[in-house]
This record gives structure tokens, sequence and C-alpha cells, in this order.
């Protein structure tokens, strides 16, 4: 059984089920209210209930909840499930500027190559936190000696169990070269964030263009995810640059994407295709590759994360062929530019 949930003093509503809470409904649906832990105990998402039951599955309220606020109708929305048809008063995240950000140990939980040069991580936070952010944004691992290395959540934030990173492996870095070299499942780490404005500007109603190189598809994977999640039903084409094919390194997700969803389109795009590819696609620059196939890009919004040199010349290119520079959302990925902050994927 479902009931709706109206917030105040916004007027947004949704829809809850009987076995998820009302934080978890809200997330599911693109409503972001402020959290924390996602347990009860940290109080970042305490609202009122105006009207309407809610229950736990426990007897008692949660720890984050006080006797005197449970008195005056407040709750802890992860833990709280709806009853009835409920009105709760409660702010919504809508900038960055809402997003608290935090300093956190994490576990390593998984590693897996995704091809030769790209590892996932999946980091686990401990029990009492979790991480607020939005699709597209990065984290920053803190290394032991002051130095900063910067990845993008690949993971949207509604499945937010853990956070997950696509590492390319860099010639030469030293951080990339332990990731694959020397880091084991059960490492802890040190993060902070989220931290960024690449992120999906869900008010707008403009088709989108994804424009991603090499591990720049992270961020990306996140966004179309929570679109997905979501319900944001705008037109998205994903073009997706690598050198070779082996580089595509979630190819068949992208395709999967595109066959599951009629208003997603994906175009990959390779630079140096190797013989044993036996490449019909795209061929050469996956910005050209834009360009060729939108002769006026005025009605559109380009997200666009990867290596600088993409980055910058599809800025220069798609204002020449009409685009707006503010529908213009980038990420370029410095590597090594700072020996004390540097974005390595």
């Amino acid at each position: 059984m479902s009931y709706s949930v109206k917030i105040q003093p916004s007027g947004h509503a949704f829809q809850v089920e009987d076995d998820e809470s009302i934080l978890e409904a809200a997330l599911r649906q693109g409503v972001i209210l402020p959290y924390g832990c996602r347990n009860g105990a940290c109080g970042s998402c305490v609202a009122k209930v105006v009207s309407g039951e809610i229950h736990y599955n426990g007897d008692d309220h949660p720890p984050a909840v006080t006797e005197d606020e449970h008195t005056l109708g407040m709750t802890a929305l992860c833990q709280a499930h709806a009853a009835s048809d409920i009105v709760i008063e409660s702010r919504e995240v809508e900038m960055v500027k809402d997003i608290q950000v935090k300093i956190l140990p994490c576990r390593i939980d998984a590693m897996e190559k995704l091809n030769h040069d790209v590892m996932l991580l999946k980091l686990k936070l401990p029990s009492t936190e979790r991480l607020q952010f939005l699709a597209g944004q990065y984290i920053e691992i803190l290394l032991k000696d002051g130095r900063r290395r910067s990845f993008s959540l690949a993971n949207a934030p509604h499945n937010d169990e853990y956070l997950e990173l696509h590492i390319r492996h860099i010639e030469g870095g030293e951080f990339t070269s332990e990731v694959f070299d020397h880091m084991h499942v059960k490492d802890i780490l040190r993060i902070e964030g989220p931290h960024g404005q690449f992120f999906l500007r869900e008010e707008s109603e403009r088709p989108i263009i994804f424009m991603a190189g090499g591990t720049g598809f992270a961020p990306v994977k996140g966004m179309i995810e929570h679109a997905l999640a979501t319900g944001i039903t705008r037109p998205m084409h994903l073009y997706w640059g690598a050198r070779a094919k082996e580089d595509l390194y979630e190819h068949e997700l992208a395709e999967k994407f595109a066959a599951e969803h009629d208003n997603i389109h994906y175009t990959p795009v390779l630079s140096e295709p190797k013989e044993q590819d036996n490449w019909n696609g795209q061929t050469g620059y996956v910005h050209e590759a834009i360009l060729a196939d939108h002769a006026d890009l005025s009605a559109y919004e380009i997200y666009a994360a990867g290596p600088p040199v993409m980055v910058y010349a599809g800025r220069d290119h798609f204002i020449d062929q009409g685009l707006d520079i503010e529908n213009y959302i980038s990420d370029a990925f410095e590597y090594n530019s700072n020996p004390a902050i540097s974005a390595e994927g």
C-alpha cells in the first residue's frame, strides 16, 4: 500500500510505499531532503509531522529524536514509515550550499578491474554515517602527507550504501599506482566531500548532451542513473570518447541505458581504434561527433567530463555552434596539475 507525503512549505509531494522509509521514498523520487547517517542517530533528517500518522519498525522513536521533540510531533524521516497520508514540515536541499561537506573515514569494501587501466573502488562509510551529494559531484581522498586526490562519484545519490569511484591508472601517477599495485579490500581511507558544481540541473527542461572522455563516464553514469530514478524524461544523448574499444570500460552498461529507455541515445567515439576492434562506429574526437550531429546547439544543455583538452575544445566549438555558455556544465580532470591538489580521475 502506498501513501502520499506533502512537504511544507515547498508544496512538493511524493508517494511512499509500506516497505520504505519516508526519506528513502523522497530520494527515490528526486525530492532531496537533508540527511546524514540514515540510521536515526545524527538528527539531520528530523522533521515535523504536521498531520497524518507514522510508525517505526522498532517500538521506540529513534535516538536522534528527544522525548520532548517526539511529543511535539518531530520524527527522523530516515526511520519513519507512513501509516496514512501525511504532511511534513521540512527544509529541502536545493543547492550545493545546502549540503554539508564532511571529512570521514571509509573502508575499501570492493575492488574490481573494469578493464586494463580502470579500477572500480567501492567505499563503505561507518555505519553511523552517510554522505549526501548531488549526482555528478566528487570527493577528495586525503593522503597522509597532506596531498589530496579528487575522484568523481559514479553512483547516484539514492544508491549511497557505497561510494563508487572509477580510478584510471595514470602513467607516473603515484596515487593511482598505489591503488593498482598495493591497495587491498579493507584498507582504510579518509575522504572529504562532496565537492563541485558539476551536477544535474533538474529544473531545466532542455534536452541533454553528455560528453564523456575516459573516466569522465563516472559522473555521467551517476547523473543518468539519478535521472532514471527520478523520472526525468528529457532527451539525453551520451557521447563517450576513448582511444580504443577496450577503453570504453562500461560499454555494455551505456548500451543498456539506450536500449531500455527511449529518451536515451548512446554514441561511442574512438580516436585510435585497434585493428582487432573491427570498429564500424564513429571515429575521431568526441566533440567533433557532437558538432557533426547537431548543427544548432542553442536549445541544448551540455555536460562535459574528462580530459581538459576535450572539455575546453568542446566549450570553444560548441559556443560557435550556438550553445549558450550558461548551458555548458563541465568538469575537467586535471591530472597532477598541482602537487597538493590534483584530480586523477
